[in-house]
């Protein structure tokens, strides 16, 4: 992923030096675990942390000529350790140090990932309560429907996010194994004790049962996770693109001093963040596709999954962590312009609160037909001519032979539309 959308917390996981300490580790605790078991003895373990080393530049030089990442990292560490390099990677295959690295990596990611979303969170749920009861009209299709609240609108993201954060623990579970097992996973030249103690010293759970690679369905299920939460960091963007159209105006990104709009309109206020975040949450999708196709493997292993993991792993990973902490700034410094909001709902002269008429006409006896029939007819000459809808309905005789004025004005109460605005805060916000 290129610098511009990323941050140094998550490239460094995916660094080569990073994943280097991490094969390093695994390979170490093996020896550990070996010396315990009597395999190898214990000052040859000892002698393996305490000289092992790398250098990157040497591991790039050896791979050049064995074509060969593991063997080339293993014959650069001999180079540190001496003699007693000879018990390194005993019974082990170059699978399990790379898919045991890359549960590690996507773990870790997933940290990263899970403190994007807490921020996020936070930010949601305070935009929420700030605005439990700024009115605005709520959509459909994107035209006028009925009153909701702009602290209505934050509080379903709080939620959706919520169920993201929650997808996402369970996907650092299910991704968060270890498989020391050897050459197409039978551990006929290891024990199962190594893979245990390797497994706990790297913060994973066993892998249950391995071929030579841990099964790509862990991992299928992580990155169609990332791209539900890119979705969802779609849907929120994309509310907000809207709401900051010059024809709507009800909110808009912050716009910092000195900060440009356009090279040619210098009044330009574009939503560029958000549009970012539209673009990235494509990027974040591109992995899952791959993924899905990296699970059917031929018989034990093959490599067709490696390539593309070396790609997406990392761009997925970098690219949603940082959308997340763009969109938690988007929510922390959104703009909101309350009587923009109200002067849309008042827009069409009351037509929103039509529902309310048509349901008041049939508990006083009118059919839901007739009762549709003379709310709807008001209301189109309102689209074609404008005026006050609550002035039309007055002056209709088959309404008001039902209606009268004082019951149409109370219809009209934008506070009804909110009544049960703190029971769905409960729900949310417990």
């Amino acid at each position: 992923m290129i610098p511009r959308y990323s941050r140094p917390e998550m490239t460094a996981i995916w660094s080569e030096e990073s994943k280097f300490q991490i094969w390093f580790e695994i390979e170490a605790h093996a020896c550990d675990a070996q010396a315990k078991l009597g395999v190898i003895p214990s000052d040859a373990a000892a002698t393996i942390w305490q000289r092992g080393a790398f250098d990157i530049e040497r591991i790039n030089d050896i791979e050049r000529e064995t074509k060969h990442d593991v063997i080339a990292f293993l014959t650069n560490l001999a180079e540190y350790v001496g003699e007693d390099a000879r018990f390194v990677h005993q019974g082990m295959t170059s699978s399990d140090v790379l898919d045991t690295t890359l549960s590690v990596q996507l773990s870790r990611a997933s940290d990263l990932m899970l403190a994007g979303l807490d921020r996020l969170l936070a930010g949601l749920r305070s935009r929420a309560h700030e605005h439990k009861r700024t009115a605005t009209i709520g959509r459909s299709h994107g035209i006028h429907a009925e009153p909701t609240t702009l602290g209505l609108k934050f509080a379903s993201f709080y939620a959706e996010f919520s169920r993201c954060r929650e997808r996402l623990v369970a996907a650092r579970r299910e991704v968060a194994t270890c498989a020391i097992s050897g050459a197409v996973g039978t551990f006929a030249h290891i024990d199962p004790f190594v893979e245990a103690h390797v497994a706990e010293k790297m913060g994973l759970e066993i892998e249950p049962v391995s071929t030579q690679v841990i099964p790509r369905d862990r991992h299928a299920m992580y990155f169609a996770t990332l791209g539900v939460i890119a979705s969802s960091i779609e849907r929120l963007s994309v509310e907000i693109r809207h709401m900051q159209r010059t024809e709507v105006r009800e909110a808009e990104e912050f716009f910092s001093a000195g900060q440009k709009g356009s090279s040619a309109m210098p009044h330009k206020r574009n939503p560029v963040l958000t549009e970012n975040l539209t673009g990235i949450a494509r990027i974040v999708r591109a992995a899952v596709v791959p993924a899905l196709e990296n699970v059917a493997l031929w018989h034990e292993r093959d490599i067709s999954h490696s390539s593309v993991e070396r790609v997406f792993a990392p761009d997925a990973t970098i690219a949603l962590d940082f959308a997340l902490h763009r969109l938690a700034g988007v929510v922390e410094n959104l703009l909101v312009y309350p009587e923009n909001m109200q002067a849309n709902l008042d827009q069409l002269g009351g037509l929103v609160h039509s529902q309310q008429v048509l349901l008041a006409l049939t508990q006083k006896g009118v059919s839901r037909e007739n009762a549709y029939v003379y709310v709807q007819r008001n209301a189109m000459k309102i689209w074609a001519e404008g005026g006050s809808y609550l002035d039309n309905l007055k002056a209709d005789a088959d309404v008001s032979a039902h209606l009268s004025d004082q019951e149409l004005d109370s219809l009209f109460d934008l506070n009804q539309h909110f009544q049960h605005v703190d029971t769905i805060f409960k729900r949310v916000f417990g």
